[in-house]
């Protein structure tokens, strides 16, 4: 099954929460520069994620209605 640009995002999403989860744990430990890393991870994955949820929009918006 392909990948559909919703999914792509969704994981994305997912991925950039567990990594800010990951780095809240590390913070919480007082750990910083790990917390750093996974924030900066984090970050990526959240700007994949709204670039994926763009195109998923611009895909859908664009699609005739059935």
């Amino acid at each position: 099954m392909a990948k559909t640009s919703h999914t792509e995002a969704a994981e994305h999403h997912e991925n950039a929460a567990k990594a800010h989860r990951t780095a809240a744990g590390h913070h919480d430990k007082g750990e910083h520069e790990k917390a750093h890393a996974h924030s900066t991870t984090a970050h990526s994955h959240s700007t994949k994620a709204h670039t994926a949820s763009q195109a998923a929009h611009e895909k859908s918006s664009s699609s005739p209605k059935k």
